[in-house]
């Protein structure tokens, strides 16, 4: 597993522009994991939650819901980089999300993300723009490639 870095300034974010972070630690999909996943999203599309269908279906089996792996960029962001060294951090978005490729059931999912844009705000703040690249062991295309938007403050400066 990767040791977080820990920038503390607006300064050492913007040092980190172009920058590849990670890989993360592994994430196994499991069946259970997608149909709480249905549950709590009210999605219950059969090729994510219908074993039997989705195995004459077009992967042979279950595919995770695109927005489950997104859902697990906070988690892996945390592993890449920690965020106590700001008074906040706050999630502002997403600008382009994609899901090039499925994601089987079974699968391993990690996560590569490049500082791609820091932009000072006031003093003290910045939004972010993060790269997020998930991809799954032993599939050639990333499963989920993602704009992620922070808002960063550091200590002390005006809210």
């Amino acid at each position: 597993m990767t040791t977080p870095i820990r920038p503390t300034s607006i300064a050492d974010l913007e040092a980190l522009v172009g920058q590849e972070l990670g890989p993360t630690g592994w994430h196994v999909l499991v069946q259970d994991d997608i149909n709480a996943f249905a549950d709590l999203t009210n999605d219950h599309q059969w090729i994510h939650v219908d074993e039997e269908r989705a195995a004459a279906g077009p992967f042979a089996g279950t595919i995770g819901h695109g927005l489950f792996t997104l859902s697990l960029g906070p988690a892996f962001m945390e592993e890449l980089m920690a965020f106590d060294g700001f008074a906040h951090s706050l999630n502002y978005g997403y600008g382009k999300v994609r899901f090039p490729n499925p994601r089987p059931v079974g699968s391993r999912v990690r996560m590569h993300a490049t500082v791609t844009e820091v932009e000072r705000k006031k003093t003290g703040s910045a939004q972010i723009t993060t790269t997020q690249v998930f991809e799954a062991e032993g599939i050639d295309k990333p499963v989920c490639v993602a704009e992620s938007i922070g808002f960063f403050t550091e200590h002390g400066a005006e809210v």
